[in-house]
């Protein structure tokens, strides 16, 4: 479902990038190409239906943005940070290898009555 959902938005961007680029920013675009008055739909409704079509397909776009949420593939939960399932991957590996303890086994140093300087 999710890669359906996936292909529905590109598909619909793309359209929605062609119409876009279809329309002029001063009012021309496709719609300046129907000037004459024997034509089914005019100049103004080839506009209406270009600013309807681009409201749509936005529209689309983001309305299946957020569905696709739900059908984000979701991976197993873990217990264990991704950093730390690498590091003991590694670990894994070559059971010669000693990884380092990164300092959480240290004691945090405090100044001892000998290192202050006297007065």
């Amino acid at each position: 479902m999710y890669v359906f959902i996936s292909i529905l938005v590109l598909i619909a961007a793309i359209l929605l990038i062609l119409i876009v680029l279809i329309q002029n920013s001063k009012g021309g675009g496709l719609a300046s190409g129907f000037s004459s008055s024997n034509q089914i739909m005019g100049v103004r409704k080839t506009t209406d239906f270009l600013e309807k079509a681009t409201w749509c397909l936005a529209g689309t776009v983001f309305v299946l943005s957020i569905i696709i949420t739900a059908f984000i593939p979701r991976s197993t939960v873990s217990n264990q940070s991704e950093i730390r399932q690498q590091v003991n991957d590694a670990v894994r590996v070559d059971p010669n290898t000693i990884a380092p303890d990164f300092g959480t086994a240290q004691q945090p140093l405090l100044p001892s009555e000998e290192e202050t300087p006297a007065e």
